[in-house]
């Protein structure tokens, strides 16, 4: 091997303006900042992109020198299997699992779905979100949206049983799903649970706080509970059984691909059902977790929608249907 065969990772931060703005129960946003890492080897370039988000205490900053901290090891032949106890799950690991994975499916010519034994994805429907807002505001975005089969809709606490029924006189037709990033309490969480079933919604995300969830132990679920920010990787799933019905797998959460896959194995043998999710986010970020829409039952990839820009080669987007990555955008 010559000096020019030796891995050499790169990284960056990119900054994504969003068309609008992008409202949950945490705050607002007007721009995604995610960081890309880059392995060179030869003439091959692997790529991998992450969106640190501060409820797990991450910054751009903090994940963008996790990521150059782990240049010499990858140098000296670093692979992906070795990153996932080099690094702790997280944003900046999913960053590099990506971009190896990138770099072997380039160097071997195949795809990656094929490199790793998993069926192919297809072309897939993904949810479209409605940002947070007052009932009016977010009715008139769904009344826009209504078109679209599955809309997924930010909740917030105080106001959610108003902005459940108006979005749902908007959209009649679309499925709808709700997510209300821990805003609820165990003092209202029956009552929005009946509000979502009035309205035929068909799944709940996070009603709860992570740390504060027993209660869905201890109720009847009228409808389907998944969870996001209660669920990480693996080790987080056996404590979940009884309190949810489904996971949202994201890379971001997973530390990549890697363990994002055999997470989402794990969590089918145990009874739950998948949902892939992501960040606000360009196509090079939702690119990998389309290996996992074969296993899911929701799919929620909707990320570089909901920007002014994408980066280049991004996923094709047909109204929410979503298609798999050409190799030019990754794997």
């Amino acid at each position: 091997m010559t000096s020019n065969d030796f891995p050499i990772l790169n990284a960056h931060v990119a900054r994504w303006p969003i068309a609008g703005s992008f409202t949950i129960s945490r705050g607002a946003k007007t721009e995604a900042v995610t960081v890309i890492a880059e392995v060179l080897q030869g003439a091959t370039v692997g790529r991998g992109e992450c969106a640190p988000y501060p409820r797990y205490g991450e910054t751009p900053e903090a994940s963008l020198s996790a990521l150059l901290a782990m240049q010499e090891a990858v140098a000296a032949g670093l692979d992906r299997n070795a990153l996932q106890a080099a690094m702790p799950p997280g944003a900046a690991r999913n960053a590099l699992d990506c971009a190896l994975l990138d770099l072997e499916a380039k160097r071997s010519g195949r795809r990656i779905w094929d490199l790793l034994g998993r069926r192919a994805p297809e072309p897939c429907v993904t949810a479209y979100t409605i940002s947070l807002s007052t009932p009016d505001v977010m009715a008139k975005a769904a009344a826009k949206a209504a078109h679209r089969p599955l809309l997924k809709i930010k909740l917030g606490g105080d106001g959610d049983v108003a902005r459940i029924a108006a979005v749902r006189e908007a959209a009649p037709q679309s499925q709808l799903i709700v997510d209300a990033n821990e805003a609820w309490t165990e003092a209202n969480l029956e009552a929005n649970l009946a509000a979502c079933t009035a309205a035929g919604v068909t799944l709940v995300e996070q009603p709860l706080p992570a740390a504060a969830d027993e209660a869905l132990g201890r109720i009847q679920r009228p409808l389907m509970v998944c969870a996001d920010e209660s669920v990480h990787d693996r080790s987080s799933l056996e404590a979940l059984r009884g309190r949810y019905d489904a996971v949202n797998i994201k890379l971001d959460k997973t530390g990549g691909l890697t363990e994002a896959l055999a997470m989402a194995d794990a969590a089918r043998a145990l009874g739950f059902d998948i949902m892939v999710g992501c960040m606000v986010a360009t196509s090079l970020s939702m690119a990998p977790a389309m290996l996992l829409t074969p296993l899911a039952r929701f799919v929620d990839l909707d990320g570089p929608l909901l920007l002014a820009d994408d980066c280049d080669h991004g996923l094709h987007y047909d109204g929410s249907l979503v298609y798999p990555p050409d190799a030019a955008l990754w794997g």
